[in-house]
C-alpha cells in the first residue's frame, strides 16, 4: 500500500490514539482530531487523501455536518463514515454527500486498511483523469489559462 494522508477524526480519545497509532506502524501518515471543528480546522492546514469520520459526536458539528464542510473543502479527499451507531438513514445521507462507505464499529484494522487502500485508489484515480483533462485542454487551446484561481485575479 502507498504512503497517503490520512485524517482520522473520532471524539472517543482512547479509541482515537490506539487507531492513529496502529496506522501510523504501518506507514500510513496519520493525523487524529477529537471533533468536527477540529477537522476543519485541520484540512485548512494541509490536505488529505482519505478521512475517516466518527458519524456521533458531540458538539456543534456532527460526522455528517463535518462531511458536508470536508467535501466543500477537499472535494477529492475520500471520507470512510465509521460509527457504533448504525442508522440507515445517515448512512444513505452520507453517501449522498459523497461518503465513500460506511462501517460499523467495531472493525477489524485489516478490513479498514482494505476500505483505505480502496478509497485512496478513487482518489488518486480521479486526480489522474482532471490532470489529463486539463492536459488536453493545452494541448488543444496552447498558451490559454485554465487555472481557475488566475482567471479570477
Amino acid at each position: 500500500m502507498d504512503l497517503f494522508r490520512v485524517l482520522v477524526v473520532d471524539d472517543e480519545k482512547d479509541f482515537l490514539e490506539t487507531l492513529v497509532n496502529r496506522l501510523k506502524k504501518r506507514n500510513v501518515d496519520t493525523v487524529g482530531v477529537l471533533s468536527g471543528e477540529a477537522a476543519v480546522d485541520e484540512m485548512k492546514k494541509q490536505l488529505f487523501d482519505v478521512a475517516i469520520l466518527d458519524v456521533k459526536m458531540p458538539g456543534g458539528m456532527d460526522g455528517i455536518e463535518t462531511l458536508r464542510e470536508m467535501k466543500k473543502m477537499q472535494p477529492l479527499c475520500e471520507v470512510i463514515l465509521l460509527t457504533g451507531h448504525a442508522s440507515v438513514e445517515t448512512s444513505i445521507e452520507g453517501m449522498k454527500l459523497g461518503a465513500f462507505d460506511y462501517l460499523l464499529k467495531p472493525v477489524r484494522l485489516e478490513d479498514l486498511l482494505i476500505k483505505l487502500g480502496q478509497a485512496f485508489e478513487k482518489k488518486d484515480s480521479h486526480e489522474q483523469k482532471i490532470r489529463g483533462a486539463r492536459i488536453k485542454q493545452l494541448i488543444r487551446f496552447p498558451g490559454r489559462v485554465f487555472d481557475q484561481e488566475r482567471e479570477d485575479s
